[in-house]
């Protein structure tokens, strides 16, 4: 099972995971890790995964609207 989180202004963490794909299909080597952090600030060197790039500016509201 996977889990993805939001973290406040930074990566998407997703735990559990076992394949990342780029556009044209082709899979990423993650080493055996199952854990990885993939960028969304648009500006990692290493995308699709998070290099700390976000740190200097990146801020983003991750509370999602909730229905009562």
């Amino acid at each position: 099972m996977s889990k993805i989180t939001c973290m406040a202004n930074g990566p998407f963490l997703v735990d559990g995971v076992s394949e990342v794909v780029d556009a044209s299909g082709r899979s990423f080597d993650l080493q055996g890790k199952t854990r990885v952090a993939l960028c969304r600030c648009a500006t990692s060197r290493n995308k699709p995964f998070c290099d700390g790039s976000h740190k200097a500016s990146f801020r983003v509201d991750d509370v999602a609207p909730r229905k009562a």
